[in-house]
């Protein structure tokens, strides 16, 4: 008990109270001074002293409280901003500076670059700038090979409002010896490590005007809905450019605007971020290799092509029979009958029409589900290679007399005048389209291209124009009477000309069965040449009914049979397999194509001719007999040490079909001359000559 002055002061219970806060005091003093004595020491937490400022708060962090002997940490300096303003990227673009980090680190220890994230476009008045607001972190890999670290960090920054301050800040971390344990800071570095960034999985060019393309089969107008690209590089993209997207199934491009100090051939390297439908933002690292320029027209040019496209395609060898069989048949009308072909040529354009509409529907369908589709596709199909080559046949038959088709186009007045007249005329016009199909004219390919990647109704428009150049041709027969004049009087030629004009139906069908042996091998061909035999059966049959009364129950129930046997053929053809293309291999001085190939060419700065073909495609056929297979060109190839890369289409083939949206092309022909040293590709016309082939190979190889 303590007394003053004779009075009692505390009592028992008093002094334990007095005792006790007398014990709390110094034990708060304790934790304060220890406190204290911690933070004028170099920081042993996850996370450094802070440097403040009113616009900016920063930090050195780390995502593990230990080191392990001969692991390794991730560091990173944590920027805060305030409201208002912001830091900038690596690519500040038109002004700013971006942030440098200086690490003084202990001998062995090494620190890797900035895994930079994706940054944000912020546009500052007239200018564009790319940078980060709020917080973001700015992340290295750090190797400790003896374990436990003390780091020091001198960084600067500019932070930016209506006004720009440079900062700086010098750090300090220790880090003790340790299994690693994720600090308090490492779901920062988690969110962090989600706006890195990741490597694009899809094929990029930059053509010289600074077209973007991208193509990849994941890619659909339903999926992308904005995109932008961050280049690395501040010389090669004006920042402050619009970028217009276009977007198609398999791939979209990206119109640029390029720095007028940007070299093509160095290509470009860049973050590109897309904006899916649901508004979610995901960045890819991205390198596009150089490419040619891509085309672009507006819509009634590409009317334009598609009109001279199919007015063009008449003259090819597929189709040219068909017309001139249209012609006959219009010779052979009296004056009278003239105003009735008039109804059979339309009839006969809206087969053509109706049919290249279907085939457009077709192809976007195929596009919706994933698939690959392009003009022709429907012949790397041996099923409907087998069927073309038994229909061209019995066209052939027919012509030549060995039965007839009543109320067909190629009657007489008489019969066109009947029922069955505006019926034979249309579908004469589907047969016309399904032949032409493996021809690619001029100015069709930048049209077809142009279709499959406009919206659906303007895509049917361009096919249905297409159509129209396809029939123009027997529709002015039909609707002039002046040219109608011009035509020979009907006589005894006709008949011989209609069954001339059965053997180029004939050589169509036997070149569709060389196309089967590319597809299926001997046992495809064999389907076939059965199927053929049964046609010719079921034709002879149909022609012995028709001349005779007697036997007409057993000939036509011969012809039937024979073609239950001939879709039967079909059905064991379309489970069939397959076998690989023989066109590659079978041409000497020719390297199959493959994109790995290609890339490795390119990368060591080989000059390179690619040649995308088909079995099926005429023009092809006959640029390669013509232009690309004579001594000239191949002694060329062989002086300049190009490499050259074919690609067979005759059956769908991903990797060709990826190669072919990238240039543009839903089709082949397709001739793609890569100069050596990186030089900017050049994409050769669809119509070659061999002259035209050495003087563009003698150009850009020098």
């Amino acid at each position: 008990m303590l007394a003053l002055g004779g009075r009692d002061i505390l009592g028992g219970r008093d002094m334990v109270i007095w005792s006790m806060a007398i014990s709390a005091r110094l034990v708060t003093m304790a934790i304060g001074l220890t406190a204290v004595m911690a933070a004028s020491a170099p920081a042993h937490a996850a996370e450094s002293a802070a440097v403040t400022s009113e616009r900016m708060t920063a930090t050195l962090v780390s995502d593990s409280d230990h080191v392990p002997a001969g692991g390794e940490v991730h560091l990173a300096l944590r920027l805060r901003t305030a409201p208002g303003w912001h830091t900038y990227w690596r690519n500040p673009g038109d002004a700013g500076v971006a942030p440098e980090l200086d690490f003084a680190l202990p001998p062995g220890v090494t620190a890797g670059p900035i895994a930079w994230p994706a940054p944000q476009r912020m546009p500052e008045g007239q200018i564009m700038t790319y940078g980060y607001t709020g917080e973001v972190l700015l992340p290295v890999r750090v190797t400790a090979p003896s374990g436990g670290i003390a780091v020091k960090l001198h960084a600067t920054w500019l932070v930016c409002a209506k006004i720009c301050v440079p900062e700086q800040g010098d750090f300090a971390l220790t880090l003790p010896e340790g299994p690693i344990a994720p600090s308090s800071q490492a779901p920062v570095f988690a969110a962090a490590e989600a706006r890195v960034p990741r490597a694009s999985p899809w094929q990029a060019l930059i053509a010289p005007d600074g077209v973007l393309s991208v193509t990849g089969a994941e890619i659909s107008p339903a999926t992308i809905k904005d995109a932008w690209l961050f280049p690395d590089d501040p010389g090669a993209v004006l920042a402050d450019g619009a970028q217009r997207l276009t977007v198609n199934d398999g791939g979209f491009s990206l119109a640029l605007k390029p720095d007028p100090d940007w070299k093509p051939a160095t290509g470009l390297r860049g973050v590109l971020t897309l904006r899916d439908g649901a508004g979610q933002d995901t960045a890819f690292q991205i390198t596009a290799a150089p490419g040619p320029a891509v085309a672009t027209t507006s819509l009634w040019q590409m009317l334009g092509f598609a009109f001279l496209g199919g007015l063009i395609l008449n003259l090819m060898p597929c189709v040219f029979p068909v017309l001139a069989i249209k012609a006959a048949g219009l010779a052979r009308l009296p004056g009278a009958a003239r105003g009735d072909a008039r109804g059979y040529a339309l009839s006969y354009a809206a087969g053509v029409m109706v049919t290249f509409v279907a085939l457009a529907a077709v192809l976007v369908g195929v596009r919706a589900g994933g698939g690959a589709a392009g003009w022709g596709f429907q012949f790397q199909s041996p099923v409907f290679v087998a069927a073309m080559t038994w229909l061209l046949l019995a066209v052939g038959l027919n012509l030549s007399g060995v039965f007839a088709v009543t109320g067909g186009f190629e009657g007489a007045g008489q019969t066109l005048t009947a029922k069955g007249g505006h019926v034979g005329s249309f579908f004469t016009g589907l047969l016309a389209v399904l032949v032409a199909t493996p021809c690619t004219a001029p100015f069709m390919g930048a049209a077809i291209v142009a279709a499959l990647a406009a919206p659906a109704p303007e895509m049917m428009a361009i096919f249905a124009v297409m159509g129209i150049g396809l029939a123009a041709p027997y529709l002015l027969l039909a609707f002039s009477p002046a040219l109608a004049r011009a035509l020979p009087r009907p006589g005894a030629w006709m008949d011989v000309l209609k069954q001339a004009l059965a053997f180029p139906m004939y050589a169509a069908s036997a070149w569709l069965l060389w196309v089967a042996s590319q597809q299926s091998g001997p046992a495809g061909v064999l389907a076939v040449a059965a199927g053929l035999v049964l046609v010719g059966f079921a034709g002879w049959a149909v022609g012995l009914a028709q001349r005779s009364q007697r036997g007409r129950l057993v000939a036509r129930g011969a012809a039937t049979l024979a073609g239950m046997a001939a879709v039967a053929i079909l059905v064991v053809t379309a489970i069939m397999p397959t076998q690989a293309p023989q066109t590659n291999v079978a041409e000497a001085g020719a390297e199959s194509f493959s994109p790995a190939r290609l890339e490795t060419l390119r990368a060591a700065g080989k000059p390179v001719f690619v040649n995308m073909t088909a079995a099926w495609c005429v023009t092809c056929l006959v640029n390669e007999r013509v232009a690309l297979g004579t001594k000239a060109v191949r002694d060329a190839f062989a002086a300049s040490n190009v490499t050259y890369l074919k690609g067979d289409w005759t059956r769908e083939d991903p990797a060709i079909s990826a190669f072919l949206r990238s240039q543009g092309r839903d089709g082949v022909p397709l001739y793609v001359f890569y100069p050596a040293d990186h030089g900017a590709p050049e994409i050769l016309p669809q119509i070659l000559t061999q002259q035209m082939v050495l003087s563009r190979l003698s150009r850009l190889a020098s």
